[in-house]
């Protein structure tokens, strides 16, 4: 029984996580601009598109500062972002 071959590492735009970060905080700016723009027959959907724009955000923050510990040289920051 031979040894696998190590599989190629995945492309650097296929890993980058910056895009998916941008197009989940624009989705949710959309919906909340679209449900504000309805008035009051979806209004009680306004508060998961605030929910959904704080996740985007805390998601987005937690991102920066992995990706900052990590250029400074923490040992506890993960690897790769």
């Amino acid at each position: 029984m031979g040894t696998h071959p190590e599989p190629p590492p995945l492309p650097a735009r296929l890993s980058d996580p910056r895009p998916v970060i941008a197009v989940g905080t624009l989705g949710w700016t959309v919906a909340t601009i679209i449900v504000l723009a309805s008035g009051e027959r979806y209004a009680d959907y306004l508060w998961i598109c605030v929910a959904g724009l704080g996740v985007a955000a805390f998601g987005g923050l937690i991102f920066l500062l992995q990706r900052h510990a990590m250029r400074r040289g923490d040992r506890s920051a993960q690897r790769g972002l």
